[in-house]
């Protein structure tokens, strides 16, 4: 009951407010004021009010309120312990994975990601990047020439 009161009390003071902005010629800004200020009667009407009040003051809520904290932080817990241990269940699975790909083809190499592009499918006028030396002699055939 008091809740529903101070939520009537408090849209009454918003429209009020609505309509002062109103009178210095600022509708949009009033219109907006009056929006917010319908919020908590709506919320009376609904009975959502009248529901968290019960929550509120339910000793049966908090338990279970804190119940579900407990919880949050018992997971929270042992997957830190879990992560600084090392030993998770993660890990143990990616080593039967690569165990597993090993067996299969204990010789392969494991696949490129350039394409198959070798040295014949390159063009005339590029120069590989993994050369270091053509690098240099680049930077080197530069400093002469402005005569460093």
């Amino acid at each position: 009951m008091l809740a529903e009161t101070v939520c009537s009390a408090v849209s009454a003071a918003g429209l009020g407010l609505a309509a002062v902005t109103a009178y210095r010629k600022r509708f949009l800004t009033a219109a907006r004021i009056a929006g917010y200020a319908l919020v908590p009667v709506g919320l009376v009407l609904t009975g959502a009010v009248a529901w968290l009040a019960r929550t509120a003051f339910s000793p049966a809520a908090w338990t279970g309120f804190g119940l579900l904290g407990a919880a949050w932080l018992l997971f929270l817990i042992t997957r830190a312990v879990e992560r600084r241990r090392g030993g998770s269940t993660r890990a143990e699975r990616r080593a039967a994975r690569s165990a597993g790909r090993e067996a299969v083809a204990p010789g392969a190499s494991a696949p490129s990601l350039g394409g198959g592009a070798g040295p014949a499918a390159r063009p005339a006028g590029k120069r590989p990047a993994t050369e270091p030396a053509d690098d240099f002699s680049d930077i080197e055939a530069i400093l002469k020439k402005h005569g460093i």
